[in-house]
């Protein structure tokens, strides 16, 4: 039977020196087989003691029942600092849930579903571009435009033109690329002036073109707001006509201060939604055309679905909710592939779990990736099977063992938002297309800031009515 693609383990742990000089491409590279059974694992490093968790009960106590004592890690927050600022992904305390309470509004249920035609925009003028897709070409970078295209659609009425969207992706391939670098820089504790060689240059150039991009974009809106807070009614009303997320950004207060997002720190916000937004459902997206097309049984599948729901209503929030299979296909790939790998966590104090003392600031990292391919959690948990979730045959709970979008009071603000995005997606491709790997293509798993396939993913689309039976 095929399997998915899983990057083979090392038979043991690699040195120090060897996963410095060598795994730096992708963390995955570093791990070994004994990773993919472990509960909770130690490894010192020159500039860090770290702690891998992936027991289910130790993971609740950290991302849940003790949040305060495991704030997210500063060696984080430095590496996403430079693009990010001090936005909800990286701070903490009372300054993040400050953010958080600010930002939960824009996020409701409803203010998500309200976003949805503009969605679908974006989503018709993916379909339109793929009337050009050449047999065999990438999709990656039509799952990345598309999704960078929603979020500035969604967040702020901007539609993403094809050279800017160039412009922004590439500046965060290479800030992607770069990260990885620093950050086992600051773990293996290199002198300063080596973390501040060319590659971080780079690393802080692309950062500055992606927030000059947003900054554009939003100091006219920020102005306008300013003139609304003045009591300019014009203003006041332009804002509250807009149906984006911005304008709910804008017009939020504190509710202790009363006092509005500053316009750096309304920057910091949008950054961190354009980084989450786009690049975490963009890694989902192409590794579920990847699984589709490698099962085509489960293709038809959903096809049959989509097509179903599709002759007793148009595309609606109400019909992506009736297309479970759909759902499931892009949570299954959520397993396999995570987005984000590892949650980074750091403890304020000395504690104890299992038999590991971890003393205070050390690095805790919780692993989506390795929780998910846990064989003690999920039966065949390298293989695809988006139909496990309508089943009975769980071998654990969900809220225990599957953890894509985080959990507990840091769970990921715009979860829904993604699940709604990715479900329109697929439906309309499904919809429209039936498609197949390239001859002899295999995507190659990589770890940076996101998990995303190293050569891309080459399908072959063939439109459903030019197939002949």
């Amino acid at each position: 039977m095929t399997c998915p693609v899983f990057p083979k383990p090392a038979k043991s742990k690699a040195s120090l020196w060897k996963v410095f000089f060598t795994k730096r491409r992708s963390w995955l590279d570093a791990l070994y087989e004994r990773s993919y059974g472990m509960k909770m694992g130690e490894y010192k490093l020159p500039g860090l003691r770290l702690y891998m968790v992936n027991q289910p009960e130790l993971v609740r106590r950290i991302m849940v029942q003790e949040v305060g004592n495991f704030p997210k890690n500063r060696l984080l927050g430095d590496i996403l600092e430079p693009l990010l600022g001090e936005s909800i992904f990286t701070t903490n305390g009372e300054q993040w849930q400050k953010q958080r309470n600010m930002l939960d509004p824009a996020f409701k249920h409803a203010r998500v579903q309200q976003v949805f035609g503009l969605m679908q925009d974006a989503a018709n003028d993916m379909l339109a571009r793929l009337e050009h897709h050449r047999p065999g070409q990438d999709i990656d970078p039509e799952m990345t435009y598309v999704t960078a295209d929603i979020i500035f659609r969604t967040i702020m009425s901007t539609q993403l033109p094809p050279d800017q969207a160039n412009r922004i992706l590439e500046a965060f391939v290479r800030f992607q690329a770069e990260s990885p670098k620093l950050a086992l820089r600051k773990m293996f504790n290199m002198p300063g002036w080596l973390q501040r060689g060319r590659s971080e240059r780079k690393r802080l150039q692309a950062a500055q073109e992606i927030r000059t991009a947003i900054e554009d974009i939003v100091r006219p809106r920020y102005r306008q707001a300013e003139a609304a807070r003045a009591g300019c009614p014009q203003s006041r009303a332009a804002l509250e006509q807009q149906q984006d997320i911005l304008s709910s950004l804008l017009l939020t207060t504190d509710n202790t201060t009363g006092q509005p997002f500053s316009f750096s720190e309304i920057v910091d916000q949008i950054s961190m939604l354009f980084l989450a937004g786009h690049e975490t459902s963009a890694s989902a997206l192409t590794w579920s055309l990847y699984l589709l097309a490698l099962y085509p049984e489960v293709q038809e599948d959903a096809h049959a679905e989509v097509v179903r729901v599709l002759e007793q209503q148009p595309m609606s929030v109400e019909a992506i909710r009736k297309m479970v299979l759909v759902r499931d296909i892009f949570r299954e790939a959520l397993r396999l592939y995570p987005p984000v790998g590892f949650l980074s966590r750091e403890c304020t104090h000395a504690t104890d779990m299992r038999d590991k003392h971890m003393p205070a600031g050390s690095s805790v990292m919780i692993s989506p990736w390795l929780i998910h391919r846990h064989q003690e959690f999920w039966d065949n948990p390298h293989g695809f099977d988006p139909y496990r979730f309508t089943g009975k045959n769980l071998k654990t709970p969900l809220s225990k063992s599957y953890l894509p979008f985080g959990a507990g009071p840091r769970v990921c603000i715009g979860a829904a938002f993604a699940q709604q995005e990715a479900s329109l997606i697929l439906a309309s491709i499904l919809r429209d297309y039936r498609f197949t790997l390239a001859e002899g293509f295999a995507p190659q798993p990589v770890g940076r800031l996101t998990i995303r396939s190293e050569n891309g993913l080459q399908l072959v689309l063939t439109r459903r009515e030019q197939q002949t039976s």
